[in-house]
């Protein structure tokens, strides 16, 4: 018969499996950080994020999904070199190629991260779920849904030690004649 402690450590001795895909709607994210710190060259910090959302789950892949606004080719190579991650550019809005690609990717990964609180995701949650697959909500919960954050099998809340500020490159005008 084991004693607590055989028991405890023999309990403690698992890892989980689980296959993860980060789904970033980045103008939500942006968005939401930049109203609650009142600046707008903030930016989320995925080498903090990711590895709180993982949790020791394998990453799958991670997407940032972004319109408008062309993305700076640092930040995406950046994804890439770190988390073998892709922008994508949208033509109008995130919402639907997001839910295609989420979709897409239901049969193939366990866990679902949808980065943003967006509830135009709450029929995509719900969907996932009947599909078995573990739904993970992120955003700052100050604009966040709370339909969105209900339906979500785990909630993880962005806060300002999940960002960072970074300075404007300085534009200069042209000098008139």
């Amino acid at each position: 018969m084991k004693n607590n402690q055989q028991m405890q450590n023999s309990t403690n001795d698992y890892s989980i499996n689980q296959s993860v895909a980060v789904l970033c709607d980045g103008n939500n994210i942006e968005r939401s950080i930049h109203e609650l710190s009142k600046n707008k060259n903030t930016m989320i910090d995925f080498d903090k994020v990711i590895p709180k959302l993982l949790n020791g789950r394998g990453l799958n892949r991670l997407l940032y999904f972004r319109e408008g606004i062309s993305i700076s080719s640092k930040f995406a190579e950046r994804l890439h070199e770190n988390y073998y991650g892709s922008v994508i550019a949208c033509h109008k809005s995130a919402d639907i190629p997001l839910t295609i690609k989420a979709t897409q990717l239901a049969s193939k990964v366990d866990t679902i991260i949808i980065m943003s609180g967006d509830s135009d995701y709450v029929d995509l949650v719900e969907h996932l779920k009947g599909e078995g697959v573990r739904v993970e909500i992120a955003a700052v919960k100050k604009t966040a849904a709370k339909v969105l954050i209900d339906g979500a099998d785990y909630f993880y809340e962005i806060t300002k030690d999940d960002w960072f500020s970074y300075k404007a490159p300085r534009v200069y005008g042209r000098k008139k004649k």
